[in-house]
């Protein structure tokens, strides 16, 4: 049957294709060590019980009609003051909108800055970049980065390809790497869109920052860094991806927000009034109430980064005795997010039904049936498919799951010749 050629050509999500086959295993009793989404185990890790409370009384009070377009009034307020305090960023209210989770949020400045053949940049691996530029027609330009840059682009990585460019989407803590970009990678960077804006006719469009720090509270030492606070001048043009999802373990709670120049973030408004993507009413009201008092976001904030931390240091500890051990393995240390990157150098050997595992596909699903591991190779983040690396989400698991897990895993992998 006919379908639009957008939906004829559109790629699924490898992450989902993985998490299918993780599902199905499970159903069958198959014990299965679960890093492939970047997700919470909500047993595990519990959205915080006064953002629960509000959100119950909020139902309880029937505000469950719709929202307003931009997001409740109290919210944005509230958002607005933790900027300030947090990142010290001036943002007023009408700056600031309110929609269900993040992802719309990008979507929405794809579509409100990108014409179709718009040149766009953004580095591989990335999450989403892909498919939200195939949303838009846009003329995408791929940026592969390199492992002793931590997987992020350098000033120079990105220097040639901005020439004309619209938008350049970047993320900090970095999904899927769970590396953040210092100081000094990130000034260099500002330095180069604010050169490129100077160039511009008052005629042409600006070359926009989309930059996705939805990660942003959760760092390991390393310090956060966002372009305006670098550079005041990129005010005009920088838009910022946040949000609670990750921040208070609430991924499904749905509320995101992004912020920016008035007139981006009203067009994406007006966008979003046909797409209805706006957070449920009494999540915002439940969210406004909990970031009334910052202690409320701090003191959870420390003590749930500090449980993944914990997670990802001894999941990275694993990986480097397995090193040590003498297999083809190694992470690079994790300074934020969810996440730690992995190498498993293993494309090319033969599994012990004498198969070859050509691919980083044919590894991971390897992993999956030999080993109860699931990861995604970054791939999955427009990679291609001989690279082999792997992101691994520990929000999902316990550290006890984690330590049980990685003798499997040295199993599986010495049984590959």
């Amino acid at each position: 049957m006919k379908v639009s050629k957008l939906a004829a050509n559109l790629i699924g999500s490898e992450i989902v294709k993985i998490g299918n086959e993780v599902n199905d295993l499970k159903a069958k009793g198959a014990e299965i060590a679960n890093l492939t989404i970047g997700d919470l185990n909500s047993n595990i890790y519990p959205i915080p019980a006064l953002l629960k409370e509000e959100i119950q009384k909020a139902y309880q009070n029937n505000l469950t009609n719709y929202p307003p377009a931009n997001g409740l009034l109290s919210l944005r307020k509230e958002v607005s003051k933790d900027l300030k305090t947090r990142w010290n960023l001036d943002y007023a209210p009408n700056d600031i909108l309110i929609t269900a989770g993040s992802r719309p949020l990008i979507y929405a400045v794809y579509k409100t800055i990108v014409d179709e053949g718009d040149k766009i940049v953004y580095p591989t691996p990335s999450w989403n970049n892909n498919h939200y530029a195939y949303l838009t027609s846009a003329n995408a330009v791929e940026v592969k980065t390199k492992p002793e840059t931590n997987f992020l682009p350098t000033a120079e990585d990105l220097k040639p390809h901005l020439d004309g460019a619209v938008l350049l989407a970047l993320c900090s803590p970095l999904n899927p790497t769970g590396t953040m970009f210092t100081r000094e990678q990130l000034s260099e960077i500002c330095e180069l869109v604010i050169a490129e804006n100077k160039k511009r006719g008052a005629d042409e469009k600006p070359l926009y920052l989309m930059y996705d720090q939805i990660y942003s509270n959760l760092t390991f030492g390393a310090e956060h860094v966002d372009p305006v606070s670098l550079f005041p001048e990129l005010k005009e043009y920088t838009i910022y991806i946040d949000g609670i999802s990750k921040c208070l373990a609430a991924t499904g709670v749905r509320v995101g927000w992004g912020f920016g120049p008035a007139h981006i973030i009203d067009k994406m408004k007006a966008l979003l009034t046909h797409v209805g993507a706006w957070a449920p009413k009494p999540e915002q009201e439940a969210t406004a109430k909990f970031y009334e008092n910052p202690e409320n976001v701090n003191v959870f904030v420390e003590d749930f980064k500090g449980k993944l931390e914990n997670s990802l240091k001894v999941l990275h500890g694993g990986i480097q005795d397995l090193k040590g051990k003498g297999l083809a393995v190694d992470s690079i240390e994790p300074m934020g997010a969810l996440y730690l990157t992995i190498k498993l150098d293993y494309i090319g050997k033969t599994k012990p039904d004498g198969e070859v595992i050509e691919n980083s596909s044919d590894l991971v699903f390897y992993l999956i049936n030999d080993a109860g591991v699931a990861l995604v190779p970054f791939s999955a983040f427009g990679e291609e498919k001989s690279e082999p690396w792997f992101r691994a989400s520990v929000g999902g698991l316990a550290i006890d799951e984690i330590k049980v897990m990685l003798p499997k895993l040295e199993n599986a992998l010495n049984a590959l010749k």
